[in-house]
């Protein structure tokens, strides 16, 4: 059934992957969708298949949030359509592979700006929104790198880290309120996330990853429950744990030997 009740759920990178995942749980929940990214072909296919297949309403709004002032402007596109958001999914973000000092400068201040700058500015502004609203959900895709440094996916890797710490905290701040935020930690997951950072996997990755659309459902899930954090799959769930309780030494070499692989050319 279309939402009649006048809000809408922002998912950011919604074009492919985990995001264009979430999307579809939440439009089969019965969401009306704000969904950004920078490929407009995309998010209007997918609209179209939502809007189609569901019943429901779906905003295409294209932006880049990398670039400085991306998530402002995106806060303003919505606020243009007059609806209230009582979801905001903060899943756009990217990695880079490889040396942290021999890469190239820009792609790299490019990440921090989308994951890190981008999303406290996108989390600060709706979540005021809804806290005056009286209630709400927002959901963090961090990353199972979160737990652990990452070599070859150093500033990746730290950049989710600081996702999970700040995200973890606000929740915290928020009890009570009628406003939660959910913090999911994926690990290798069946998307295009390896072909942007430049990183051809090991044949082995594939056989452990989970589809985007398994990791969307556990999000959703929780992020309904109101959980702090949540990370799908048991293979992931082992080793957030185990890096607890070895040296952090021991787990950044660890890391580092899992991350070895050629890059593409």
């Amino acid at each position: 059934m279309a939402n009649d009740s006048g809000t809408v759920a922002v998912v950011t990178g919604a074009s492919s992957g985990i995001g264009e995942a979430i999307a579809e749980v939440l439009a089969e929940r019965g969401h009306d969708l704000v969904v950004t990214a920078r490929r407009r072909e995309r998010l209007e296919a997918l609209a179209t298949r939502l809007e189609s297949a569901h019943d429901i309403a779906v905003h295409v709004i294209e932006r880049d949030l990398g670039e400085h002032g991306g998530a402002d402007a995106l806060y303003g596109d919505v606020a243009a359509l007059g609806k209230r958001v009582d979801v905001l999914v903060n899943n756009a973000g990217f990695g880079v592979y490889g040396s942290s000092i021999e890469a190239d400068h820009g792609r790299i201040a490019s990440m921090v700006e989308l994951n890190l700058v981008a999303l406290t500015r996108l989390t600060h502004r709706f979540g005021r929104d809804m806290l005056d609203a009286g209630g709400g959900r927002i959901l963090q895709v961090a990353s199972i790198t979160a737990f652990q440094p990452s070599p070859l996916y150093a500033v990746y890797a730290a950049s989710k880290a600081y996702v999970l710490s700040m995200s973890t905290a606000i929740n915290q701040e928020l009890a009570g309120s009628g406003v939660s935020m959910t913090t999911i930690c994926p690990g290798l997951t069946d998307s295009e996330f390896h072909q942007a950072a430049d990183h051809l996997k090991p044949r082995w990755m594939d056989w452990t990853q989970m589809s985007s659309r398994q990791v969307a459902e556990v999000g959703v899930r929780a992020m309904m429950k109101r959980r702090s954090v949540v990370t799908p799959g048991l293979v992931n769930k082992l080793a957030g744990w185990g890096v607890k309780w070895i040296p952090r030494s021991w787990a950044t070499a660890i890391t580092g030997w899992i991350m070895q692989g050629k890059r593409s050319a």
